[in-house]
């Protein structure tokens, strides 16, 4: 199993979600927006599949208790999620926007 994988956007300015879109979509993604509360959480899960994961606004935390990770996405950061690596989800303050693929 790989690891998970995280680029932080190194742009002054955070992307829009029209262009995170279509970064996806060059890259073969079919990707889709979802949003959260502030706060929110997800209890610990795992997919089957690969997901790739920009945040648009807000932030977002990745907990692999396994793995001894917690990451932390703020806008523009990219996550690159392997199936069937366990984790939980915490939102932070502002909520979270992310626009998501996958790879079966």
């Amino acid at each position: 199993m790989s690891a998970p994988h995280i680029t932080h956007w190194e742009a002054a300015n955070p992307p829009t979600e029209n262009l995170l879109l279509e970064i996806m979509k060059k890259q073969g993604l079919n990707p889709v927006s979802w949003s959260n509360g502030p706060y929110d959480t997800y209890s610990p899960r795992k997919h089957k599949y690969f997901r790739v994961i920009y945040v648009v606004r807000g932030s977002i935390t990745f907990v692999m208790p396994a793995l001894n990770l917690r990451l932390e996405l703020k806008p523009g950061d990219r996550l690159e999620l392997p199936a069937g690596i366990v984790h939980r989800v915490e939102i932070g303050t502002e909520g979270v926007t992310c626009v998501e693929g996958h790879i079966e």
